[in-house]
């Protein structure tokens, strides 16, 4: 299917369903698909993210995923609240994305329109793109510190994909992998946001090596992945894991009930993007590049299945303890140290992602 034609499923479902709620304000495109030609293959692998305004004072509850006329639709609410003004969007280094092309599937009150031509303007101006990176890196420091320096039974705040969220160091090990796994994972969004990249959320390892390459710091793209604790996982063990973890996920997709922010990305609609992209990336030799939405899927899993059939949890859970072995994040003393080793490489990081930047022809602005 050609990225137009699933466009154009994504606006007619804004048409027929979205915009007939009183408080609709608008919607628009986001995610990697706003980075594609027209005229592009929407990868198997791929959803189309909708984003929709409201004007009631808090969003509904997140859609998430599914299967509409033939498309994966991903649709999230937001506030006005939440994309106030140009200068708001283009320093949030997701958001800017959206509007620096024409994403605005729907806009009755001419707002996103508006949003759209300044951010367009500024989107590349070279203040902005630095602002964007120091935003990815503070995602990273307030993750990761918070993992860094908690200590005994007490409670510590920790960033993940899924926004703040309290962990107690004697939580189950799916949460405390994830509070390490995302923060972690953000040093690809710096310097994709320098490189004036989408900074994907799955295929963010692949995105990063791309770029790297491109710019001469392959040996940096190593560096991403020994932080990760998968540089020299080999691509039967990288399929030993995917399996594992679709085992996981399929009985989670069965009995998932209760809700959690994630919940419409472990279902048996979205199973082509997290089991399917994933052994596409093994059978082509991206198994290393796989690993981290294996692991953040497989938490996931676990999270369900503790919370919605606890009696088979410890079913799988041995899977999980042996991708942690293999990551050598096996204990909460061994995340803390991990956690330490990535906010030691962050000056390195930032290094590089200025040169990124200073060689990039489009950024726009005095050196």
């Amino acid at each position: 299917m050609k990225v137009r034609h699933a466009r154009a499923v994504a606006a007619r479902w804004v048409r027929e369903h979205a915009s007939t709620a009183p408080d609709f304000a608008g919607a628009f495109l986001s995610g990697s698909s706003v980075w594609l030609p027209e005229d592009a293959e929407l990868p198997a692998a791929s959803d189309i993210d909708v984003m929709v305004v409201t004007t009631a004072p808090r969003p509904p509850a997140k859609l998430g995923k599914f299967c509409w006329d033939g498309v994966l639709l991903e649709v999230t609410y937001l506030t006005w609240n939440e994309i106030p003004s140009a200068e708001a969007v283009l320093a949030d280094y997701h958001l800017a994305g959206c509007f620096r092309t024409d994403t605005v599937l729907a806009d009755p009150t001419g707002r996103l329109t508006d949003l759209h031509e300044r951010c367009a303007a500024r989107y590349a101006e070279r203040p902005w793109v630095l602002r964007r990176c120091a935003a990815a890196r503070a995602r990273i420091v307030d993750g990761l510190g918070a993992l860094r320096t908690a200590r005994g039974p007490g409670t510590m705040r920790a960033r993940t994909a899924d926004g703040p969220g309290a962990l107690r160091v004697g939580d189950p090990p799916h949460d405390q992998v994830t509070a390490w796994l995302f923060p972690t994972g953000v040093t690809t969004h710096v310097l994709l946001t320098a490189g004036l990249r989408n900074p994907t959320i799955r295929l963010r390892y692949l995105a990063a090596r791309t770029l790297l390459e491109e710019y001469g710091h392959a040996d940096v793209h190593e560096e991403l992945l020994a932080l990760l604790g998968c540089a020299d996982m080999t691509r039967r063990r990288g399929g030993e894991h995917l399996r594992a973890m679709t085992a996981a996920f399929d009985a989670a997709a069965r009995v998932a009930a209760t809700p959690f922010p994630f919940s419409s990305d472990i279902t048996p609609a979205a199973r082509p993007i997290a089991v399917d992209g994933g052994q596409t990336l093994i059978d082509r030799g991206d198994h290393r590049e796989g690993v981290f939405w294996t692991a953040a899927t497989y938490a996931r899993c676990l999270k369900i299945l503790a919370h919605d059939t606890p009696e088979t949890y410890a079913t799988f859970t041995p899977g999980f303890a042996a991708l942690r072995t293999d990551l050598d994040i096996p204990t909460p003393t061994a995340l803390t140290r991990r956690a330490t080793d990535v906010l030691t490489f962050l000056p390195r990081l930032w290094k590089v992602a200025e040169a990124i930047l200073d060689a990039n022809p489009d950024v726009r602005g005095v050196l």
